[in-house]
């Protein structure tokens, strides 16, 4: 089965230029018959698809729920979790690493650093918590060794890090663009159709395949060195908004995980509907 693995869609992700119909549609006549929608920070994306598009078109196409999560010390996390597993928690950024681990394991998910070897602040073997603990890399699940909008280097060297600490290697084209995506694909042994038995496929150690093009348009790419800017842009955001969400988890005394968001998106929806 073929899956794109790192997904973000207009409906969910600021910098996203493809709706979550085109996204599906582009990938299905790439012979894919599945995604992962990995929105920073939100599940927005996905209750899209729960509540606007599912059973109604491509009922064909499995569509599933993850998220691209941006630690305090490690870069960006891709995060699946069961299907109907409460995850408020994941869509306020700014977690240490070892926190984020601890929590997606203890509430039966699996989680492995995106693009691991790209820029520096977004990417896991560049970023802090690594150069304190390179040992940290055998606690996740996976891998992402190929990234279509990544360099050849920067996808070798993640491959290799999978490889030393014997880790399941996934790919995905992070597309944010419609001619990225279907870029890079992750193809698995058998067919899945909800978050549980994907996680259970890539606990047991199956043999799994990732690989794909690489995408030569991407913004860092064109804009050369000054794409820097946009590195040390997000450790600006990025530390802001970890400051601000502390402080205000601390001062409520709140820390345990809030009810499920994808119930209080479907009122949302439901709200939507009847005034539409």
């Amino acid at each position: 089965m073929k899956l794109d693995m790192h997904c973000h869609v207009k409906e969910g992700s600021i910098d996203s230029k493809v709706s979550l119909d085109a996204y599906i549609s582009k990938l299905k006549r790439e012979g894919f018959q599945g995604m992962l929608i990995t929105d920073h920070d939100t599940y927005k994306g996905y209750r899209h698809w729960k509540y606007r598009m599912k059973g109604k078109v491509h009922d064909d196409f499995v569509v599933l729920k993850g998220i691209e999560y941006d630690t305090r010390d490690a870069g960006h996390i891709l995060c699946i979790m069961p299907e109907g597993v409460r995850m408020r928690l994941l869509e306020a950024r700014g977690l240490p690493v070892q926190t984020l681990i601890d929590f997606v394991h203890r509430n039966g998910g699996i989680l492995g650093p995106a693009h691991p070897c790209g820029e520096k602040y977004l990417s896991f073997a560049n970023a802090r918590a690594y150069s304190r603990s390179p040992e940290i890399t055998g606690q996740f699940d996976f891998i992402e060794v190929f990234n279509a909008c990544e360099t050849e280097e920067s996808n070798r060297a993640a491959a290799e890090l999978a490889r030393r600490y014997r880790k399941v290697g996934i790919g995905g084209s992070d597309a944010h663009k419609l001619e990225c995506v279907g870029k890079a694909y992750t193809e698995l042994p058998e067919k899945i159709s909800c978050e549980t038995q994907l996680i259970s496929l890539i606990r047991s150690g199956a043999p799994i395949e990732a690989g794909g093009s690489l995408y030569a348009k991407t913004t860092k790419k064109r804009i050369g060195k000054a794409g820097k800017l946009l590195a040390y842009s997000f450790w600006l955001y990025n530390m802001g908004g970890t400051a601000l969400k502390y402080w205000k988890r601390k001062r409520k005394g709140k820390t345990e995980n809030p009810p499920d968001p994808l119930r209080s998106g479907q009122r949302r929806y439901k709200k939507a509907r009847i005034k539409d």
